[in-house]
């Protein structure tokens, strides 16, 4: 689409950067919650708790990051620190013979997860006009999920090669973190911005309470919109639920990334040209028509109808949400603002993977995933309530 054109180089190789740390994280993360439930005998609660713990781990480290990031007026350092430190927590996956190993790699890559993430939203937002912002947060995502899809099919090729080798597979994982941390450091430009010399002037703690009442609002559509999505291990829960072998096991994940990265960059042209509002409308109406199918339809037609409806409903959401909070956050504080919605999402997260592990324990799949699409079908009558007229709310999604 013609907007691509004009999106700035460094939107393009943060896009690849986030394609290749993805290709490492979700190669991991399509065999991790087999590897925790079949090798470690894990049970489904606690793989939702870890995996909550984890993105709540990772939203702390934006809060604090994306401050630093602002005081400082620099998003490169921090940038590469946090790709870095999930780089480096690669081997320790392969390296772990027990569940405390296992949780240790997975808090540590999430808080690199957590640096890196407010300071590169923020750099997008520095680097491109506000015009383009939808299309710009649509393309990084689309090649971010790339990688989401390729991860699992090299997950596939080598559990094939490998003969099911879980920990042998996880190796493969180090190589292209590592190549996302060289890409960074050759490719990735900051614009210079003009840094205060009075400490004062500084942005402070306590500019996190001044954000503007607009984004306030959308951290309560956002913290909604994270609890009504149960965590994606509970996707591949199902499918060894429902005996699928484990060769094929990935493929619930690919499903769901191939249609999330066909869907990301489309839906920031169309939120530039039509409004954010319908998008997140349109998103939530599919997460709904996702965990709805989980849960009432048997056998793989559900699982496979529910991944490719789960990867709409991100393609649709995930831009739109970055690009309303780089609208609404003022520049100085925008970083902060960018952590702020992350660690709201991140907590809300938690919650909603402890629930569902809860429940998916205790009354089994179809439960856990009806309770998300209830969630899914509150988050969307408070979105459709807020959008009518030419109010506060409806401004705050506008592009």
């Amino acid at each position: 689409m013609e907007p691509s054109r004009n999106i700035p180089r460094t939107v393009w190789v943060l896009g690849g950067v986030s394609l290749f740390m993805d290709m490492s994280s979700e190669l991991i993360h399509a065999v991790l919650p087999v590897y925790m439930t079949a090798v470690l005998g894990l049970s489904a609660l606690a793989v939702g708790i870890v995996e909550g713990i984890a993105e709540a781990t990772a939203s702390i480290s934006k809060v604090l990051s994306g401050y630093v990031s602002d005081r400082f007026a620099r998003r490169k350092p921090l940038v590469l620190l946090g790709y870095g430190l999930s780089a480096l927590t690669k081997p320790m996956f392969p390296l772990a013979d027990g569940a405390i190993g296992v949780v240790a790699a997975r808090f540590a890559d999430r808080v690199g997860k957590g640096i890196r993430g407010a300071p590169r939203d923020a750099l997008v937002a520095d680097v491109t006009p506000p015009g383009l912002r939808d299309a710009a947060y649509g393309l990084r995502q689309a090649l971010d999920t790339v990688g989401a899809f390729v991860g699992p099919l090299l997950a596939m090729l080598f559990l094939w090669l490998w003969a099911d080798d879980l920990r042998a597979v996880l190796w493969v994982a180090v190589v292209p973190a590592l190549v996302a941390v060289a890409l960074i450091v050759a490719g990735v430009e900051e614009p210079e911005v003009a840094r205060p010399h009075d400490r004062s002037a500084r942005i402070r703690l306590a500019s996190v309470a001044a954000l503007p009442p607009a984004f306030w609002r959308l951290i309560v559509l956002a913290a909604l919109f994270a609890l009504a999505r149960i965590p994606e291990a509970f996707l591949v829960l199902r499918a060894q639920e429902l005996a699928l072998p484990v060769l094929w096991i990935p493929m619930v994940m690919i499903a769901m990334s191939a249609v999330y990265s066909v869907a990301a960059y489309p839906a920031g042209v169309l939120a530039a040209r039509f409004g954010r509002g319908a998008l997140l409308a349109a998103s939530l109406a599919t997460l709904v028509a996702a965990q709805g199918a989980l849960a009432a339809w048997p056998g793989s037609l559900g699982l496979w109808v529910g991944a490719g409806l789960w990867g709409l409903h991100m393609g649709l959401s995930q831009g739109g949400l970055s690009a309303a909070v780089a609208a609404v956050a003022p520049p100085a504080s925008r970083a902060t603002a960018f952590g702020v919605f992350h660690f709201v999402t991140g907590v809300f997260q938690l919650a909603s993977g402890a629930v569902a592990g809860w429940l998916w324990l205790r009354f089994g799949s179809a439960v856990a995933f009806g309770t998300g699409a209830a969630w899914a079908l509150l988050a969307l009558v408070t979105l459709a309530t807020a959008l009518p007229g030419a109010g506060a709310a409806s401004s705050d999604l506008r592009p």
